[in-house]
């Protein structure tokens, strides 16, 4: 059931015109600092960035050293550049990486400096269609081969630029995994333990938008009109889950993603209807509150949901039919992971899943034993 004391707030102003780059002109300041990877800067988005901001009469500084699941060294490089220049603007640019590393960098100072740090105004400019993190609270960073979810309102950005301008060149694989990486989130948002009227609806426009576009887009990847509509809904689902929460979904490919080093959306694809299936109970009565939620919105997609259990199998029947779509595997053997290693890490990733902080708001609490389950189902 819904809860009663219902609450949603977000206070990230959003601009998600083409062309709405040019927004940065509008910044106010006298020193920014821009942070990024390199391959962004060698392709000229942050020397565009920086006359963008020149115009609006500051002077920038890039920090351009991110890689992919940004780690603790990252943070710590960053930071000290952060010391050092002490900027009023902040932005972000890039994939969820770039901008979680930008949290984790400012939030570190935070930490360590408390109410005398000077929070710079914070800009995040989304390259991917695909991690939300531009109206998030979540930044997700790599520790000793871990991925540790830190989660605070004060990370969230101030200003999201939604230029699809900025993602015309991703490749078809990168929009197709961020997307299903999309779908998780607005799919267990839906489920999550604090999901309200306000999420639902972010979500379920989130998940018609997805079922509509990345079809077309695995068709044609230069459908500009759907490339427009999974980047708006990649903000959405951000929206949805940052209020809601997430689940194991998330927990299990965290944890697989940073101990088999896996792209993190194709990991939350090859795991989702079989995490779908545990949180419905479908091998049981499959009439809890979660498989209700499920077959909800498989009558949102017009699909068989005579029952709920019918509902729910429509749903992960949806998802099935959306992958083979978009041609992603059906487990992680076509992956090329070799079944011993798999298995043998197997344990060391459910302890993991098991505190990350995605697990609490799963409908269903899970055991070890569970988990397990799920991780070789998904092989």
């Amino acid at each position: 059931m819904i809860k009663i004391n219902q609450k949603f707030s977000f206070k990230t102003k959003i601009i998600c015109n083409p062309g709405s780059l040019k927004e940065l002109k509008n910044l106010q300041g006298r020193t920014a600092l821009i942070i990024s990877d390199k391959i962004l800067e060698e392709i000229g988005y942050i020397e565009t960035i920086k006359g963008y901001l020149s115009e609006a009469g500051l002077t920038s500084h890039v920090f351009t050293d991110v890689r992919p699941d940004p780690d603790t060294k990252v943070l710590a490089d960053g930071l000290k550049i952060l010391q050092q220049i002490q900027p009023d603007v902040l932005v972000a640019m890039g994939g969820g990486s770039a901008i979680d590393a930008a949290k984790g960098i400012f939030y570190s100072a935070y930490q360590m400096m408390g109410d005398a740090f000077q929070k710079p105004y914070f800009t995040a400019i989304p390259t991917t269609s695909g991690t939300g993190s531009e109206v998030t609270d979540f930044s997700v960073i790599t520790a000793e081969g871990d991925k540790i979810v830190l989660v605070d309102e004060y990370m969230a950005p101030d200003l999201a630029i939604l230029d699809s301008d900025c993602v015309a060149s991703v490749p078809r694989k990168v929009v197709i995994d961020t997307g299903m990486d999309v779908l998780t989130h607005a799919t267990e948002a839906y489920v999550a333990n604090d999901a309200t009227d306000f999420t639902d609806a972010l979500a379920e426009k989130t998940i018609r938008l997805l079922f509509e576009n990345l079809p077309l887009i695995a068709e044609d990847i230069g459908n500009e009109h759907a490339r427009d509509h999974v980047h708006n809904a990649s903000c959405m689902a951000g929206l949805a889950f940052n209020q809601a929460g997430l689940g194991i979904n998330h927990s299990l490919a965290h944890a697989i993603g940073g101990t088999l080093h896996l792209p993190h959306g194709r990991c939350n694809a090859l795991l989702l209807e079989k995490v779908i299936a545990f949180n419905g109970d479908l091998e049981k009565s499959a009439a809890n509150r979660a498989a209700k939620r499920y077959a909800k919105l498989a009558e949102l997609l017009g699909l068989p949901a005579r029952t709920v259990r019918e509902g729910l199998v429509s749903y992960i029947d949806a998802v099935k039919k959306l992958k083979k779509q978009l041609n992603i595997e059906s487990g992680f053997a076509e992956l090329g992971i070799e079944e011993e290693v798999y298995q043998t890490a197997i344990e060391k990733m459910v302890e993991a899943a098991m505190l990350d902080r995605c697990t609490p708001a799963n409908p269903i609490k899970p055991t070890k034993e569970e988990l397990t389950k799920i991780y070789k189902k998904a092989y």
